[in-house]
């Protein structure tokens, strides 16, 4: 039995392989690539592949369907996607555009049958291709995808797993015409005869020919090493200039050539001729065939390499970014990784709302300039518009440019060039970038495609920094709406209390404090910390805090108020702790009581004395045992003594012992003597460890009884 699902998956198997072959065939297209869902349906798989160079194929052997791939974009959208050369591929997929940054055009079609979707075809063609895609192309691709859709129904029916499952397949082309011997001898001949090497590869880049001549350019004998990859063979051309080069001419299927150094001093010139077989060398001396590489040329190990520093750059723009919290922040990475690349003077990032377009962060602009971009009707005849309203990318060279598309166009920057990108998530134009030049910019096609990757690298940013400043936002109205607004005046006492919240994640967290008023001359404060820095802690805190307020008010014991919250949150089952600590004060009695449910313990400076750390047994955490019982201390409070109540955040360092860091604060607390509580405040959230990033939040509250005047 099991012999035979695995005969009928490799049945299956073959009839996939035969179907993308022949659309291949039928298409024109030189690579062809077929990926099936896994079987959480979130992962795309690469199921098998013709045309594709090893050393490309294994980054994209496993994408996610959320991705910003074209294989990825078919199956979510259902539908054909057409991206007909490497500028629309920035505009609609950077990252992909940066992964490969070769001239091709692209489809990308789901494979489906009854109403499910098991993946997608994708193919490509040199950037050669014309705009549409013809009736043939189409109807082929349709034909296809209808194909292999059918075969996985089929073998979904038959139990067989779609997947035949490990590394994708990789289908060779087949020879379509075996020369023969004469042909193949005279061949030879010929090559041999051309003191230049003359070097053969196949997709993988292994030594497939070499002519005679070749020893004596690179200055080593290939005959016996066929087979073996071409720059083990050579060692010193493993160069990133000429692999990226090779993939160039495998990706795009159009010539390319680089200028390398040999290890002796040349310099030798590499043109790359490829088709769907395998890529053909033409090695010669660059000082016998010509002066020197051709203006722009890439040149390994003699000049700079414009595409890798655009490449890296931008590599590095992609990881940054995603770090990127805020519109600042993107500003920030965009001035530091893009604008020195490509020499730009001045940037604006505006996003479209309510029909107008908002300047939200810039560089290189006297802020009087920027507000005269703000706030621009999004219907205007004018570059950012139109970028905004098409999703099309425009490039000005030139002051005449501009002026020839738009002739009413006042430029009022001082800048000679500019690039307006639109910044692109998914479907939607969000608003555009404008990178500005101070001297005229010849825009290449690299350059183009660059940035316009860049700017959908920006935009996708932008997205997730908008998200979170919307997140924190609405954070922080709940964090304030949950603590109390104002604390009450008590006679007798000064109180004063802060909270900080944590610099890192959503600003929301289950620090609270509350100070409650018993009586004439009675008094409680409450500080506690729920675990946990979301929306859920935040809740409970709230529903603590009230539950402390409303038993502390019926006039409970401290350890008392406790036990009753303790099993209210037993009942909840919040699944999340809290700690708490409780004070009561009796003015008139000079003293206070105080319980504890696992919180840090409070600091006590008495008139003219240090800081003392006062012992409150430290009971459990509330919502973990509901028959807990909490320990009531009493202490003295005389006139002009201050209690500090604190969470964990103002004391907690990893690495550091909490009893030695609360001595500390002690310490710190007692020299601080004399200063007004809401300035004791300040100085105390100054001695807290990692203020510039904390990790977690602080509240403080410090009460000190006032002695009476006299």
């Amino acid at each position: 039995m099991q012999d035979g699902v695995v005969g009928a998956a490799a049945h299956h198997a073959l009839e996939v392989d035969e179907v993308l072959t022949q659309a291949v065939r039928d298409t024109g297209a030189h690579i062809g690539v077929v990926y099936l869902l896994a079987d959480d349906g979130q992962v795309l798989l690469m199921e098998t592949e013709t045309g594709l160079p090893a050393q490309i194929v294994k980054p994209w052997t496993r994408i996610q369907v959320s991705a910003d791939v074209p294989a990825s974009g078919a199956v979510r959208e259902s539908r054909l996607v057409w991206v007909t050369d490497h500028q629309k591929l920035a505009c609609r997929c950077p990252a992909t555009a940066i992964a490969l940054p070769y001239p091709f055009a692209t489809a990308a079609a789901p494979i489906q049958s009854g109403g499910e979707v098991w993946g997608s075809m994708v193919l490509l063609w040199p950037p050669s291709h014309p705009e549409e895609l013809t009736l043939h192309e189409r109807e082929t691709i349709e034909r296809a995808t209808r194909a292999l859709g059918g075969i996985m129904g089929e073998a979904a029916r038959a139990g067989i797993p779609p997947r035949a499952g490990g590394e994708p397949r990789v289908l060779r082309p087949s020879w379509a015409l075996m020369p023969d011997v004469h042909r193949a001898l005279a061949s030879t001949c010929y090559l041999d005869r051309l003191r230049h090497g003359c070097v053969g590869l196949d997709l993988e880049g292994r030594l497939a020919f070499v002519s005679a001549g070749t020893a004596g350019v690179l200055g080593v004998d290939l005959t016996d090493r066929l087979g073996e990859l071409f720059w083990r063979a050579v060692t010193w051309l493993k160069d990133p200039l000429f692999e990226d080069r090779f993939r160039a001419a495998a990706v795009g299927q159009e010539p390319t050539s680089c200028v390398v150094r040999h290890p002796d001093g040349r310099a030798l010139h590499i043109s790359l001729h490829p088709d769907s077989s395998g890529i053909s060398l033409y090695i010669t001396e660059a000082a016998a065939d010509r002066p020197g590489p051709r203006p722009g040329e890439p040149v390994a190990g003699i000049v700079s390499q414009p595409r890798a520093d655009v490449f890296y750059n931008l590599l590095h723009l992609a990881a940054t970014l995603s770090r990127a919290l805020n519109v600042q922040e993107i500003v920030d990475m965009v001035v530091g990784h893009v604008m020195p690349v490509f020499d730009a003077r001045a940037l604006t990032i505006m996003t479209a709302e309510g029909g107008r377009l908002n300047v939200i962060g810039s560089h290189g602009y006297e802020p009087g300039l920027v507000e005269r971009f703000d706030r621009l009707p999004l219907a205007a005849d004018a570059p950012a518009q139109h970028v905004v309203r098409t999703g099309e990318p425009a490039f000005f060279s030139d002051i005449e440019e501009l002026h020839r598309m738009y002739p009413g166009a006042e430029v009022r920057d001082g800048m000679a060039a500019w690039a307006f990108l639109p910044l692109r998530t998914s479907d939607t134009v969000a608003g555009a970038c404008v990178l500005a030049f101070g001297e005229p910019y010849p825009f290449t096609d690299e350059t183009r495609v660059s940035l316009t990757a860049m700017a959908g690298l920006i935009a996708q940013a932008l997205d997730r920094a908008l998200l979170y400043d919307a997140k924190d936002r609405l954070a922080h109205t709940l964090q304030t709406s949950l603590l109390p607004r104002s604390l009450p005046e008590i006679a007798g006492l000064d109180v004063a209390a802060r909270y900080v919240a944590a610099t890192r994640g959503v600003g929301i967290g289950g620090d609270f404090y509350d100070m409650i008023r018993l009586g004439h001359t009675k008094a409680a404060a409450i500080i506690g910390d729920v675990q946990g820095h979301n929306v859920t802690a935040a809740a409970l805190m709230g529903q603590v805090r009230t539950a402390i307020h409303a038993y502390a008010a019926a006039g409970a014991s401290p350890g008392d108020v406790l036990k009753l919250t303790n099993r209210l949150l037993m009942d909840l089952d919040p699944d999340l702790f809290t700690s708490c600590l409780l004070v009561y004060f009796d003015l008139r009695l000079r003293t206070l009581w105080a319980a504890s449910a696992g919180h840090p313990p409070p600091l006590l400076r008495p008139p003219g004395q240090p800081a003392e750390v006062i012992d409150v047994p430290a009971g459990i955490l509330l919502g973990v045992q509901g028959d807990a019982e909490y320990p009531t201390v009493q202490v003295p409070f005389p006139p002009d003594a201050v209690l500090l109540l604190y969470t964990d955040g103002l004391v907690e360092t990893p690495g550091v012992d909490l009893g030695e860091a609360i001595g500390e604060l002690a310490e710190h607390f007692g020299r601080a003597a004399g200063e007004p509580v809401h300035q004791l405040c300040d100085t105390l959230l100054n001695h807290a460890p990692h203020t510039s990033q904390r990790a977690d939040d602080i509240a403080l509250l410090l009460v000190e009884h006032r002695a009476p005047p006299g």
